[in-house]
């Protein structure tokens, strides 16, 4: 069962079972949500997304076109994505660029990811991070521009550098 808030407007069809989209999201019609999702209050999902399954997003977010969410991955409030590096005021590019979040990596509140990058598997990105390259699978970031501080295990044990 699909629960959508009344106060969403959610054009897709495209949504896995047991997935809860909060209230006031808006989701366009060739997004792709997976099973077991929570999509918290006031997201925005555009056309040219993918979301795997058991993926939790939480308030505040925006998820251009060109970026795909696998499978288990945490987006905290607030997380910004972007998906244009020259923008323009009413000048698209042809392409946008495109940005994967891999399977269980976590994304601290705050953070902004910079188009173009993958953040590898189990990864964890710290509060308020800027992500400005290609992150490892298995490691930790934080900081402006974000630097690595460690190692981290698919359970969530850090080692420090």
């Amino acid at each position: 069962m699909i629960k959508i808030h009344p106060t969403s407007d959610v054009q897709t069809h495209n949504i896995g079972d047991n997935t809860f989209i909060w209230q006031f999201c808006v989701i366009l019609k060739n997004a792709i949500i997976g099973n077991n999702c929570n999509i918290n209050f006031n997201v925005f999902i555009e056309n040219d997304v993918t979301i795997g399954n058991n993926v939790t997003i939480k308030s505040g977010v925006q998820i251009w076109d060109g970026v795909t969410i696998e499978d288990d991955v945490f987006i905290g409030p607030n997380v910004t994505f972007t998906n244009d590096l020259i923008p323009r005021s009413k000048q698209y590019p042809s392409e946008f660029q495109k940005t994967i979040i891999k399977k269980g990596a976590s994304i601290g509140a705050n953070s902004t990811i910079i188009a173009g990058h993958s953040i590898g598997e189990y990864s964890l990105i710290g509060a308020g991070s800027v992500i400005t390259k290609d992150i490892p699978p298995y490691t930790v970031w934080y900081g402006n521009p974000a630097v690595q501080q460690g190692t981290i295990s698919k359970e969530g044990k850090i080692q420090k550098l």
